[in-house]
């Protein structure tokens, strides 16, 4: 039996128990994958200072994000095709988020429902919107978030049109997921997953089919949202979602100081520093890299937060110290699903709080809340541009 020690080692089991397809969907990126190798690469290359004889007593990496309390600075991000990772796989890191005490974000384009959701999460349950140009649906979307009892609305603005992954291309995934022979052939090897894929009533877009006039099955609604992204998204339009929402807004996507000030003016409560993981725009730069520039220009008028590359508790250590006040892990939780069901995902939760716990200490410090940028070694973090 495999000892699971660290995220790479749920990783290389997720891979050997998902389908080709489904894997390759949640750990690829766009074009030459250049960004998605950025986000982690760029973590790697900022150094800590060691300190020693400090009392490590005591230690609490608890803090807060936009004024919810959490064991740490880590939420679960919105990601989509979660419950093919794993079946009622929303549902499991749901449980698994509640249970540890960080935020669980469910995305627009889950498997399982809101409604679904709802009935596992806490108080920590946040939902991540995706504008579509049907705006009657939006308008039903984020009042049943509301009725769900969500705490956020997590806006993603950098999927106004879809960036192109060839491994997606070459796989087939769609809406329904093409199956062809390599891939009915590719499912066959992973049985653990078939067994509970013929456990579950969940195998479509549950937030969607049957909330839309003419989708009741995967294959209309292959069709409907091949329409419906929105390329003419604008900031009237989030002030708009804002309004119509009236609770915690932050939105996901920002690269850029200009974008970080509209953030401000749009009333948003926080920003998450954000390349979609690498699987929109490449060349852009990393996550990690942009952070400081964005804190230094924003950071005292909006809660900056992060997400992409993030593979460890030094790397929310790392992003903590240059300013960053939530971290948001995608793939590590999508690995942990995939590998071991809900108990993976808590394996995730507790090796990154471990890591991050420890490396505290070895830094001289006990309570989260008093680290700063003082913790890195002078030249090998990025600064502001």
């Amino acid at each position: 039996m495999t000892v699971i020690t660290h995220i790479e080692d749920l990783r290389r089991l997720a891979q050997k128990r998902v389908p080709r397809m489904f894997y390759d969907y949640a750990d690829s990126g766009s074009w030459t994958e250049s960004t998605y190798r950025a986000n982690e690469s760029d973590f790697q290359k900022i150094k800590f200072r060691q300190r020693v004889a400090v009392n490590m007593e005591n230690r609490s990496t608890a803090t807060e994000m936009i004024g919810q309390k959490v064991a740490m600075p880590v939420a679960l991000a919105p990601t989509g095709l979660t419950g093919m990772q794993h079946a009622d796989g929303e549902i499991k890191a749901a449980r698994a988020a509640k249970a540890f005490g960080v935020p669980f974000t469910l995305s627009t384009m889950s498997i399982c429902s809101i409604e679904d959701v709802a009935e596992h999460a806490g108080k920590g349950f946040w939902f991540q919107l995706y504008v579509m140009k049907d705006r009657d649906f939006i308008e039903r979307l984020i009042d049943r978030a509301k009725a769900a009892g969500c705490s956020a609305l997590v806006l993603t603005l950098d999927l106004q049109i879809l960036g192109q992954r060839h491994k997606d291309l070459k796989n087939g995934l769609s809406a329904p997921p093409k199956l062809t022979l390599a891939n009915i052939l590719n499912m066959a090897t992973k049985p653990h997953w078939g067994l509970g894929m013929l456990g579950t009533k969940r195998h479509g877009f549950g937030n969607i089919i049957g909330h839309v006039k003419g989708v009741d099955n995967m294959g209309s609604l292959s069709e409907w949202t091949a329409k419906q992204f929105d390329p003419a998204l604008n900031w009237g339009d989030v002030e708009w979602i804002k309004k119509r929402w009236g609770g915690k807004l932050i939105l996901k996507g920002i690269q850029d100081t200009i974008d970080a000030k509209l953030s401000i003016n749009s009333g948003a409560d926080a920003l998450i520093v954000s390349n979609h993981g690498g699987r929109q725009l490449d060349g852009a730069q990393s996550s990690i890299e942009a952070l400081p520039t964005i804190v230094e220009a924003v950071g005292n008028d909006i809660e900056v937060h992060m997400d992409g590359g993030v593979r460890s508790g030094q790397d929310v250590l790392r992003a903590w110290a240059l300013g960053a006040k939530g971290v948001y892990i995608g793939r590590p939780f999508l690995y942990g699903l995939g590998a071991m069901g809900e108990a993976g995902v808590t394996k995730a939760l507790e090796i990154i709080h471990r890591e991050l716990d420890l490396t505290m200490a070895f830094t001289g410090h006990t309570q989260l809340n008093h680290v700063t940028k003082d913790i890195l070694l002078p030249g090998t973090f990025p600064t502001p541009m």
